[in-house]
């Protein structure tokens, strides 16, 4: 389940507190008096068989004697009564409880959960605060603050956490849409409400705090869905989490787990910070509304000293301080007294510690009109010389005359008690304050790194520099051979195999038994020789003297090997050897080595590193996470936070790297994890790198039976190519069909481009020319996991180039019950029957995911559309809201899918 019955949760018609209580400082008095103090509109019903009255109104004996069905029950009884209350509530139609009894025992829990099952009845907690919709006088919770209506929503684990962050905004004069405690996540957890409040109208921003994740692809399909509609911004504790062992390799050592989370919100455009003072100045940032577009910053000061410790934090945080416009010059001369063409103004602008309200006012203007800048920030010293709270509501004032711009502004007034009361009056004017300039500057980069993270989602990758296509044959018969021969660790040979049937480079690699075939090898190679030990049970080959490099004949090969032998008998004596790897010794004097790896994450299945490789890739600690599958786009992502990186794009006379190159090896390794899931650790270190490509000089695999099979594994559906397919329309002619993919964007385009103004008018419902790129890039970067497109592609008669014919999608609820369909050919394709082969298509896969009903809206005149549904099975139903509208739909019959 996901948002099933979660408006029974929040948006209760009638509420039932099963366990309410007179005694003072029980969970049952403190709810009882949260719930009718509030100002709920419905009916809340107190249960207690003892109690003839709580918070003055009648109480119940038991559920069964209720007047009506509650939408929502209250639990707090004790352990042993949580599921027969459960299972009273379920026989009376109620669809959704919070429990917050503590101290249920697994097997309690495991009873709440089966009890209400067959209820279909959602379950906050156990072990949870409760849940507080401000707007509509909702508190059912024991919480000891009654927070203000808003549009910020909070989730967290903690209660603690919880009445914390409440507190802190309440007086602060910030609002709450939802505040939601999940407790020990019985039932609902974080995807779920994710995806249902993404949803909801009254939400504008999500706020996590996060100790734990369960069901890593459900929770990343609901936040990338999620950080698409509204700001997401979570906190996660326990970075450091010593108890998790390091694996065998390089890429094992440094994946750790808090890494790995960082990988994990990047990826679903979710902005992440460290602390509660960041989640409070998240929370107070988003709670005013300020829109951020870019990140330069103008500062506004009375006092030198704070201006430059905000520059420096922000320069520190990797935003830029803007540039004056001349129109800024002048207009700030005429505000500040000056004559025109004197020493011109810098940023931060400073204008005195007498500055007086009018100043600040008339400053602030002319910065709010520059569109050289992204945000203003306000700081103001206490002074003897100046009434703070009359700046402050100058300040505010001008904020309000220049409301229509929307320009971002924020505030810091330094100090204690002087500064409280214009604190004060910019909550009440929905301004960001801050208590420091560092606070400031800190969520202002909050706001700027969500919108990057933003444009990254939206941003169409480049095609595949290279279309490589895999020898899966080759890995398959390789990682067998290895499983049967119940090893865990592929030899060098081998692995290098693997990554050649990928495509990947390798350098000339043979394997000899003996010094002799050893020597024969370097012979048959030529130039210089790199030799290495040949055993399954050593990982680190120069650990135990395994590893001779510039050997520059047979004889000396010969003599090395013979070295090497005695070397590794005396290091590692229960080795066995199985003889030596010889390899040629790759001359490039400029190559960078690099590392790109992966592990596996036990929450969120395989992790891809790249980073500088070599032998100190420990101790250089140079490296960046990222979740498979990637992309072109998100390969370069990767690569681009690592320090080396700056590097790579070369320096002095040392060329630039081929970045393509190694944004392909990345993507190639992302693709073999994807296709092989009994590969459970791997490294490619180095990876030689310069303007000429990559080389693989040396690579470990590690293999073993998955623990989930397939793209199970995966906390990202990865492309499912199980649905291409060749078809034939009416014509004869053959067209490929295919899932969409993010790459596709221009298809899309010219798709569009291919059709007459009536046919774009019966599809969008309106007159459209072309599609825009935010509007492209959603039809054709989907979550494969709740979003299907296929598309048919053939050759361009004129050009030869591919193009897109058709398309159709759907998507899918968060419960996978239903899904809209969507569907557009060509118009010069009309009656060759393409759209009803691309429906037949969908279809299949709708039943195949379980979803039991597929839906659209189509215009009345779309005559064509409307005959093909009819030919499909689709029954048709007036849209009384919109009169021109027909909705179509079709039952499949399907269960709900796994």
């Amino acid at each position: 389940m996901t948002v099933r019955n979660l408006d029974k949760l929040f948006k209760p018609a009638s509420i039932a507190l099963v366990g309410a209580s007179r005694k003072p400082g029980t969970v049952g008095a403190v709810v009882a008096r949260n719930l009718f103090q509030a100002g709920f509109d419905g009916p809340v019903m107190p249960v207690n068989p003892t109690e003839r009255a709580v918070e003055g109104v009648l109480t119940y004996k038991t559920v069964d004697s209720l007047p009506i069905t509650p939408d929502l029950g209250v639990i707090c009884t004790a352990p042993d009564t949580v599921a027969a209350t459960i299972d009273a509530l379920g026989k009376r139609g109620t669809k959704a409880a919070i429990v917050m009894t503590n101290g249920m025992s697994a097997e309690q829990t495991q009873a709440m959960l089966e009890t209400a099952k067959p209820y279909l009845m959602r379950v906050l907690g156990p072990n949870s605060l409760g849940a507080m919709v401000p707007g509509r006088g909702m508190n059912a919770s024991f919480a000891p603050v009654a927070p203000r209506k808003g549009d910020v929503a909070l989730v967290a684990q903690s209660s603690m956490v919880l009445t914390s962050v409440a507190d802190w905004a309440t007086s602060r004069g910030i609002g709450f849409s939802h505040l939601v405690s999940l407790g020990d996540r019985g039932d609902v957890d974080f995807g779920d409400l994710l995806d249902y409040l993404a949803s909801d109208v009254t939400v504008r921003a999500i706020l996590l705090y996060i100790e734990s994740i369960t069901h890593a692809r459900k929770f990343m399909s609901a936040a990338r869905s999620a950080s698409r509609q509204k700001p997401v911004i979570v906190i996660k504790a326990g970075r450091s989490d010593e108890a998790q062992e390091a694996a065998a390799s390089h890429t094992g050592a440094l994946a750790v787990s808090d890494a790995v989370y960082d990988a994990v919100f990047r990826r679903a455009g979710v902005l992440r910070v460290n602390d509660l003072a960041e989640l409070f100045d998240a929370a107070g940032t988003l709670g005013t509304g300020v829109p951020i577009t870019g990140d330069r910053l103008a500062i506004l000061t009375n006092g030198g000293g704070m201006g430059v410790m905000a520059t420096d934090k922000l320069i520190q945080a990797g935003g830029q301080l803007a540039a004056l416009a001349p129109e800024t010059q002048e207009a700030l001369a005429k505000a500040l007294g000056q004559p025109p063409g004197g020493t011109p103004f810098r940023n931060p602008l400073r204008i005195g510690a007498d500055a007086t309200p009018k100043r600040y006012a008339e400053a602030l203007n002319a910065l709010m009109q520059d569109s050289g800048n992204d945000a203003v920030l306000v700081l103001h010293c206490p002074s003897a010389l100046t009434d703070s709270e009359a700046i402050a509501q100058a300040v505010a004032e001008t904020v309000q005359a220049n409301k229509a711009r929307r320009h971002p502004v924020l505030t810091s007034w330094i100090g204690d008690q002087s500064a409280m009361e214009a604190r004060k009056l910019f909550a009440d004017s929905r301004i960001p304050t801050y208590n420091g300039p560092s606070d400031a500057v800190r969520a202002f980069m909050h706001l700027v790194r969500y919108r990057r993270s933003q444009q990254l989602l939206m941003e169409t990758p480049p095609s595949v520099a290279e279309d490589f296509q895999p020898d899966e044959i080759t890995v398959k018969k390789v990682v067998s051979r290895v499983m049967a021969e119940k090893r865990e660790w592929l030899s060098e040979y081998e692995a290098k195999r693997v990554l050649a049937a990928y495509g990947i480079p390798v350098v000339d690699t043979r394997v000899a038994e003996t010094p002799e075939e050893a020597a024969n090898a370097a012979r048959v190679i030529g130039g210089p020789i790199a030799l290495k030990i040949l055993s399954h049970d050593i990982t680190h080959k120069s650990d135990v003297g395994g590893v001779a490099l510039g050997l520059t004949g047979p004889d000396e090969v010969r003599a090395e090997a013979e070295a090497m032998l005695s070397r590794v008998a005396e290091l590692a004596p229960d080795a066995r050897i199985e003889g030596f790897t010889v390899q040629e010794m790759a001359v490039r004097p400029d190559a960078y080595e690099l590392i790109v790896g992966m592990t596996e994450n036990e929450m969120f299945g395989p992790v891809l590193l790249f980073g500088e490789g070599g032998i100190g890739v420990e101790v250089v600690e140079d490296y960046a996470l990222a979740l498979p599958p990637l992309n072109m786009k998100l390969a370069a992502e990767q690569m681009s936070r690592t320090r080396i990186h700056r590097q790579l794009q070369g320096y002095r006379s040392r060329a630039a790297v081929d970045l393509d190159a190694v944004a392909l090896t990345l993507n190639k390794v992302s693709q073999l994890v994807v296709d092989f899931p009994e590969i459970a650790e791997m490294d490619i270190n180095p990876l030689l790198a310069d303007a000429d490509g990559v080389l693989a000089l040396d690579a470990r695999i590690k293999v073993g039976v998955p623990v989930l099979a397939g793209a199970a594994r995966l906390a990202i559906r990865p492309y499912p190519k199980s649905l291409e397919d060749r078809i034939t329309i009416k014509d004869g002619r053959q067209f490929f069909v295919r899932p969409i993919l993010p790459e596709d964007e221009p298809l899309v385009h010219h798709l569009v481009e291919n059709q007459t103004a009536e046919d774009l008018r019966l599809r969008f419902f309106a007159p459209l020319k072309r599609l825009s790129h935010q509007a492209a890039a959603r039809l054709t970067q989907i979550d494969y996991d709740r979003e299907m497109g296929l598309i048919a592609v053939g050759p361009d008669p004129q050009t030869g180039e591919t193009i897109m014919y058709g398309v159709v999608r759907i998507t899918a609820d968060p419960d996978n019950r239903r899904a809209e369909y969507a569907v557009m050919v060509r118009s010069d394709m009309k009656g060759q029957g393409l759209g009803y082969i691309l429906m037949n298509k969908i279809l299949d896969y709708a039943r195949s995911r379980g979803i039991r009903e597929v839906y659209g809206e189509v215009l009345r005149e779309n005559t064509n559309m409307l005959n093909m549904c009819r030919a499909l099975g689709f029954v048709r139903k007036e849209n009384l809201d919109e009169p021109g509208v027909v909705e179509v739909r079709i039952e499949l019959g399907g269960g709900l899918a796994g």
